[in-house]
């Protein structure tokens, strides 16, 4: 089993930044990618950003520029940093990851949310 832990959520002032950190443990053999969605209030999930193994990241229109995510391999851990914080940002993330835990089989994993909540 495999869990995802995130930290670093928290209430910022519009214009701020928050950096949120999720790491993972458990029967690892290898994780693949990893990335971050949000949810906020009466709406869907939706993707904010994923990076592959390699480092090479995917960003939603709506935070490039602003958001930079980032990872250690060697800690199975992956950051958002989030900057220029705007009211809209306001959600629930979820970090996830696809986790190889033999050389033939991955399965997608999701942590338990951290709340950003940016006030105007």
């Amino acid at each position: 089993q495999v869990q995802l832990v995130e930290s670093g959520g928290g209430l910022v002032q519009a214009g701020g930044s928050l950096r949120l950190s999720c790491a993972a443990s458990g029967v690892i053999f290898s994780i693949h990618a990893m990335g971050w969605y949000r949810q906020a209030p009466g709406k869907q999930r939706e993707f904010v950003v994923g990076i592959t193994r390699g480092g090479t990241p995917k960003y939603a229109d709506s935070v490039k520029g602003r958001f930079t995510i980032s990872r250690e391999n060697a800690k199975n851990i992956v950051y958002l940093q989030m900057a220029s914080l705007k009211p809209e940002d306001t959600a629930v993330y979820f970090c996830n990851a696809d986790v190889g835990s033999s050389a033939s089989y991955t399965q997608r994993y999701w942590g338990q949310g951290t709340q950003v909540t940016v006030s105007s």
